[in-house]
C-alpha cells in the first residue's frame, strides 16, 4: 500500500502524536509498504529528517501563541500535491486538527479513502485553556472525523466519547510500547543516588508541563516524608510548577535510552492529567516494571488494572494522589507486585502488533470502498 500520513506533529517534536506517527511509518516500511509523511515545518527549519524511515514533506508553520513548542501549519498546496504525487492508496490523518483537516479535504477531493486517528482531547483542552468552547470543539471533531472512512480511537473511553458526540464508523486502535527500550533491567542505582541522595522513594512524572496535565496535583506527594518527586519534561507551566512543587527535581526533556533509565529507576510513576485519550507514558512505566498512580479517566482506565498494576484515583484530587503515593511508599512488596504485573500486561503490546492491526484497518477501508464502487 502507498500511504500518506498527514500528522500535526512529527519528530524532532516530542509528544504522543509525533511518536505514534513515527512508529506507524516505521512499521509500514518494515511490512513492505510505502509511506510518505506530511508534517509542519520545525522552528529551525526542517533540514534532513534523520529519524524518518520514509520521505517527509514539510509544510510552512508558525508557533502556537503562548506555547511555542507546538507548531501550527499554514495553508499550503503541498498536502494535496503530496497525496497526488505519491499516488496514495489511503490517507492516514494523525490527530487531525488543522493540517489534518486540509488532508481530509484533499483526500475527499481526490477520491482517496482516509482513516482518521483520534489522539487529542480538544474539548478538554478548550475547558482548560479558555474555560468554554467544549461544544465548539466537539462540532469540529465531529465534522472532521465524520468525513473519514474510519475513525480509530485509542481507548474505550475515547471511543465512547466519539460515539456519544455523533462520530460515525469508530473502531478501537490502541498504541504500542517499546518493550525492549523500556524494561526493568535499565534500573540505575547510580542515577537513583543522584536523584535521591538520602535514599528517598522516587515518584516520577513524565510528560508536557502544561495546564491540561495538572502536574501541580503532585504537591501533596512532595510533602510526604521520605519521598522525592522527579519531573521529566518541559513546557509553559515549568516556572509555576517549580514554585508549586517544593523539593521536586526538574530534569527537563529526556529521550531515548536516558529516558528509559529514568523510568526504570523510579519507584512509582504518577500521572495527573485527566484529558488523556490514551497516555503512552503509563505504558512506558508499566513496561519498565514501575507501579502506576493515574486518574480514573480517559486512557488510563484501559491501561491500569486498579489493585493489580497500580492505583486509579479520582481526577483532579490532590489528596487522593498523595494518599495513593503514600500507600505504595509504605509497602515495598506491593510496589514489586504491581510493577511485575504491569510488565507482564504490556509485553504483548508491541508496536509491531498494533501496527499490524492498523494495516488490517486500512485493508477493511479499501475493501469497503471497492465494494461500494462495484
Amino acid at each position: 500500500m502507498r500511504v500518506v500520513i498527514v500528522t500535526e506533529s512529527f519528530p524532532p517534536d516530542v509528544n504522543g502524536v509525533a511518536h505514534c506517527a513515527l512508529q506507524t511509518a516505521r512499521h509500514l516500511v518494515d511490512r513492505g509498504h510505502a509511506p510518505l509523511v506530511v508534517a509542519p515545518a520545525t522552528a529551525a527549519g526542517h533540514g534532513p529528517d534523520a529519524l524518518a524511515p520514509c520521505p517527509v514533506v514539510r509544510v510552512p508553520s508558525l508557533p502556537l501563541p503562548g506555547y511555542p513548542q507546538v507548531r501550527v501549519a499554514l495553508p499550503s498546496r503541498r498536502v494535496a500535491a503530496a497525496i497526488t504525487e505519491h499516488r496514495a492508496d489511503i490517507v492516514h490523518l494523525a490527530s487531525p486538527f488543522i493540517l489534518g483537516v486540509r488532508g481530509m479535504a484533499a483526500a475527499a477531493r481526490l477520491g482517496v479513502p482516509a482513516v482518521a486517528v483520534y489522539q487529542t482531547d480538544l474539548a478538554g483542552y478548550a475547558r482548560t485553556y479558555v474555560g468554554a468552547g467544549e461544544a465548539t470543539a466537539w462540532r469540529r471533531i465531529r465534522s472532521v472525523h465524520a468525513a473519514a472512512d474510519r475513525t480509530l480511537a485509542p481507548s474505550s473511553a475515547a471511543l465512547h466519547d466519539l460515539e456519544a458526540h455523533g462520530v460515525p464508523r469508530v473502531r478501537l486502535w490502541p498504541r504500542g510500547v517499546d518493550t525492549v527500550r523500556f524494561r526493568p533491567e535499565h534500573r540505575d542505582e547510580a542515577l537513583r543516588r543522584e536523584l535521591a541522595p538520602n535514599g528517598e522513594l522516587i515518584v516520577g512524572y513524565v510528560g508536557r508541563l502544561a495546564p491540561e496535565k495538572q502536574v501541580e496535583l503532585l504537591a501533596g506527594a512532595c510533602g510526604l516524608e521520605g519521598v522525592r518527586v522527579v519531573i521529566v519534561g518541559d513546557g509553559p507551566s515549568e516556572t509555576s510548577l517549580r514554585e508549586a512543587l517544593p523539593g521536586a527535581v526538574f530534569l527537563g526533556r529526556r529521550t531515548g535510552g536516558e529516558l528509559a533509565r529514568i523510568f526504570a529507576s523510579l519507584d512509582v510513576f504518577a500521572h495527573t492529567g485527566p484529558f488523556e485519550t490514551f497516555c503512552q507514558t503509563v505504558q512506558e512505566a508499566m513496561a519498565s516494571g514501575v507501579p502506576v498512580v493515574a486518574p480514573a479517566a480517559g486512557g488510563p482506565l484501559d491501561l491500569v488494572a486498579h489493585g493489580r498494576t497500580g492505583l486509579l484515583v479520582p481526577p483532579r484530587d490532590e489528596a487522593a494522589v498523595r494518599d495513593a503515593v503514600g500507600a505504595l511508599a509504605a509497602d515495598p512488596a506491593l510496589r514489586a507486585a504491581y510493577g511485575a504485573a504491569g510488565r507482564a500486561t504490556v509485553e504483548g503490546r508491541t508496536w509491531a502488533a498494533v501496527g499490524d492491526q492498523l494495516i488490517d484497518h486500512y485493508a477493511d477501508v479499501l475493501t469497503a470502498r471497492t465494494v461500494v464502487a462495484a
